[in-house]
């Protein structure tokens, strides 16, 4: 339980109003910034701005999955315009309050480096597998919605086999799909093969996009190159799970007239009731485990 603890929640998608609501369930007291057009659903959440935070009395503090750009703005789903916070807004918390993000930008690296404390979810392997959960779901859901071809029998090529690319990969080879996995790892390459997936390198990455119907990458870095789209099928669906800014050259693959997607928040889309109940239950272990 969190009895006794006061959470701010500032900013989010519809995965946060879940969260509050199971924060509120594990007796903390909950205030929520940036939530305007949510409050009928926030019954016994306080609605604050940033400017009436009371940050001595604060015990931790949850950001958007997405973290914090490099003005200090924040992702607002119901509210504009978006939150911008300040140095000195987060120094303002007392040492004991921890601050939590989805993942960690140049902006939040920085002001860790500063002795602001900040823990990243989403480099937990428990909070990320579970995420690859309702993220699977949607990449199935969207490869449905935007391919012309039923998924079973399809080509698909997943690039990278991370905690998220894993899941991926096996629900695609359930649903009777011929999967191969870019991967550069020997131990990832062997078991790849041991899952009955096709494992690829990049030289053989060429010949797998040119017969592939729905390509989802995974890597936060650009793989997704002008020599692997110019190999794609014109009819190839490219799904980018990974986090801004993608690991795809749009730009080329716009020119070739290849439809693409940039979707790392997909949980937050198909599933927010279970991806809320999964960061609260993270959140509370974490705050448990430091006292």
């Amino acid at each position: 339980m969190l009895t006794g603890k006061k959470a701010l929640i500032v900013g989010g998608d519809a995965r946060y109003i879940e969260l509050m609501k199971q924060l509120l369930l594990y007796d903390a007291s909950v205030y929520a910034i940036g939530f305007d057009d949510a409050e009928e659903e926030l019954t016994g959440v306080i609605s604050i701005t940033e400017q009436k935070v009371d940050h001595t009395t604060i015990d931790f503090v949850v950001l958007p999955i997405s973290g914090v750009d490099e003005e200090g703005f924040v992702d607002t789903h119901f509210r504009r315009p978006s939150i911008q916070l300040s140095d000195e807004w987060f120094t303002s918390f007392s040492d004991d309050c921890t601050i939590f993000t989805g993942i960690m930008t140049p902006y939040l690296n920085q002001l860790s480096e500063s002795s602001v404390a900040i823990t990243a979810l989403m480099n937990r392997d428990d909070l990320a597998i579970y995420n690859s959960i309702p993220t699977a779901e949607g990449a199935i859901m969207l490869g449905i919605q935007h391919t012309d071809v039923t998924l079973h029998d399809a080509n698909v090529v997943v690039l990278g086999y991370g905690r998220v690319g894993k899941t991926i990969a096996k629900s695609f080879q359930g649903l009777g799909s011929h999967v191969s996995v870019y991967a550069r790892s020997d131990a990832d390459l062997a078991r790849i093969y041991e899952t009955h997936a096709t494992p690829i390198t990049y030289d053989q990455l060429l010949n797998a996009a040119s017969t592939a119907h729905l390509m989802i990458n995974t890597i936060p870095k650009l793989v997704v190159t002008p020599e692997v789209i110019q190999k794609l099928p014109t009819s190839c669906f490219i799904l980018d799970l990974a986090s801004k800014p993608g690991g795809v050259d749009f730009r080329f693959a716009k020119k070739r007239g290849i439809e693409t997607m940039l979707a790392p928040s997909l949980p937050g889309l198909v599933a927010p009731k279970t991806a809320g109940k999964m960061l609260a239950h993270v959140i509370q272990m974490i705050i448990q485990d430091h006292e």
